[in-house]
């Protein structure tokens, strides 16, 4: 075959997987077992097109996709949003896996006369949920926010647990004399290296990209592609777990601030459709629908097995101790989706020559394809139907960048005001924005805006924020508030009468002071409302708890909002400079209203 053949193949074969993802979305079948048809479908035993049986070369794609898969659920995820949820996606990983292995193992047992050893290698093959049928599922539901993260963080810490289970169980097999304690030796051994590379090397990265000037934004993702290869690959060197290793990795990354971090998560997810598209391609190759028939009954009872009861028990014992309710408990159990991963395990006892392993395979595919497909179209369904939904997406996206001002070290990013949000209606100000965050432009019905602090915003606009790294966490922090509120600065408390005007005073600033940009306290007064925020130089002005107005910056003044007023226009006089003169002008405007 020549080059101009092959590549012409991958890209319709490509292009044949983007229009299965549109066709999936209109059926409501999962895309990804649309991908394994389509494989089965030109493969050998379909029309013939591609003539491919080699389980070693699916085995390594399998491995590279599941690394790029994982690294970017862990990247798009980040520690923040999986620690509060650790423990239930730990359980359901560890515990429900485990049981899951044992329930399946012993019906394989009991279906197809297996020994004992080959039944519990079954088990622990179709115990792997995926990770890239449950981050697309993800992508496309309303499910409650701490579910959704919960099961996200199982399908990344699920697949370390299942590949040991089966590395495990074949050495049982192949091994004379290799027993239970070798088993846990290896599995705490592979666990606690990968553990400890993947936050090491997790680290580190973080590290060098906040201190690398790479030359070209564009070098970010290789950067990003170096840094889940030497996860995986040091850990798996090490005898460690490279898939824990590389998903703690991207959690690692993906819970900083680092540059160019939109750009990278971009590119990855864009990745990680085309891991997940070309191995669900080459395990449909693999597999022979003319064999499936011997093990269609059995495998059918499996696959019943696996979603009413193995997988509900795992889910019940997993998450014992975690504060979910019996729907959503069950909404937990239905969510375990079988995909690619049990495949690409699948292939591990044929190429270790396991007797019975072709069977094995076969009988794995059946089963999970099954899985996949009814519980990956009724998943949505089932959960609204509990009402363990929301009307917001269970991961929805975040901020979007649209440019990167490298040399201010900061992000250009875009925020769209939804239908329901609490800032919908409220005024610019009211955004609450810190100083090093800074309000470009309003987009709406297409119509650039220039933004002015009484600027009233609207459902459907789009703001494009200028954020310095220093800043980012906090301007996500408000996103929260601007679609829940509250908005807007404290209610002012009354101001008690006085006898006498308030004492004007005047100083330099001190560094004691704090921050002059944004005070929390003047004089061990606290400030209730930021009023303005200077740019030019740091400073602000502030309305103080008992009811006088502060100017910080180089030099700090106080007093009633007359002297204020009086004190910047004496300022305004003197200003040296168009910025300096704006400043005066503004602060004088903000004690007007």
């Amino acid at each position: 075959m020549g080059d101009g053949e092959l590549l012409l193949i991958t890209g319709a074969l490509l292009a044949a997987g983007l229009a299965a993802s549109l066709l999936a979305a209109r059926v409501r079948v999962p895309a990804l077992a649309l991908f394994l048809g389509l494989g089965m479908l030109i493969g050998s035993d379909g029309t013939g097109w591609i003539d491919f049986s080699d389980y070693e070369i699916a085995r390594t794609v399998g491995i590279v996709a599941l690394a790029l898969i994982l690294f970017e659920g862990g990247l798009a995820a980040g520690w923040d949003e999986i620690r509060p949820v650790l423990g239930p996606a730990v359980g359901l990983a560890f515990v429900g896996t485990i049981i899951t292995a044992l329930v399946c193992g012993t019906a394989a047992i009991w279906l197809f006369d297996f020994s004992t050893l080959e039944g519990l290698l079954v088990g622990a093959i179709v115990s792997a949920t995926d990770g890239a049928a449950i981050f697309s599922l993800l992508r496309n539901s309303t499910l409650r926010r701490r579910l959704a993260r919960t099961l996200e963080g199982e399908s990344g810490f699920n697949d370390p647990i299942a590949v040991l289970l089966v590395l495990g169980f074949i050495e049982w097999i192949t091994q004379p004399g290799y027993g239970f304690g070798d088993e846990v030796v290896l599995f705490v051994r592979q666990i606690a290296i990968g553990a400890a590379v993947g936050l090491g090397v997790g680290w580190l990265a973080v590290k060098a990209f906040n201190s690398l000037r790479l030359a070209s934004p564009g070098l970010f993702p290789v950067a990003s592609i170096a840094t889940a290869a030497i996860a995986f690959g040091g850990a798996d060197v090490l005898h460690g777990s490279g898939f824990l290793a590389v998903y703690l990795t991207g959690l690692a990354v993906g819970g900083e601030s680092i540059p160019g971090k939109r750009s990278v998560l971009i590119f990855h997810q864009g990745l990680a459709w085309v891991a997940q598209i070309v191995m669900f391609l080459v395990l449909g190759l693999l597999v022979f629908p003319s064999q499936l028939g011997d093990v269609a009954v059995e495998g059918t009872i499996l696959a019943l097995v696996l979603m009413f009861l193995a997988r509900p028990a795992g889910t019940m014992l997993g998450t014992l101790g975690a504060r979910f309710s019996a729907r959503e408990r069950v909404v937990l159990g239905w969510a375990g989706l079988r995909g690619a991963v049990p495949v690409v395990l699948a292939t591990f006892p044929v190429i270790e020559d396991v007797p019975d392993s072709q069977e094995f395979f076969n009988i794995v595919f059946f089963a999970v394809l099954l899985s996949t497909v009814v519980q990956g179209s009724t998943f949505e369904p089932l959960a609204r139907r509990l009402k363990v939904t929301t009307d917001e997406p269970a991961l929805p996206p975040p901020l979007v960048e649209t440019g990167m001002v490298r040399r201010l070290g900061a992000d250009v990013v875009e925020y769209p005001i939804r239908p329901g949000d609490a800032i919908a209606g409220a005024r610019v100000r009211d955004l609450q924005l810190p100083r090093d965050a800074l309000l470009n432009v309003i987009v709406r019905d297409d119509q650039a805006i220039p933004p002015r602090g009484s600027t009233r915003l609207e459902s459907g606009d789009r703001l494009h924020v200028l954020v310095r790294s220093e800043v980012a966490k906090e301007v996500d922090g408000l996103r929260e508030l601007w679609k829940h509120g509250p908005i807007g600065p404290a209610e002012r408390p009354p101001v008690q009468p006085r006898s006498h005007d308030p004492v004007f005073t005047m100083r330099p600033w001190r560094a004691g002071d704090g921050d002059a940009g944004r005070p929390e306290s003047i004089g061990g007064v606290d400030v209730v409302e930021h009023l303005r925020t200077r740019r030019d130089v740091t400073g602000a002005l502030a309305y103080l708890a008992d009811g006088r107005f502060a100017v910080s910056g180089p030099t700090l003044a106080v007093g009633g909002r007359l002297q204020v007023t009086d004190y910047a226009r004496r300022r305004l006089r003197l200003a040296r400079d168009d910025r300096e003169r704006a400043w005066w002008e503004e602060v004088i405007g903000a004690l007007a209203i």
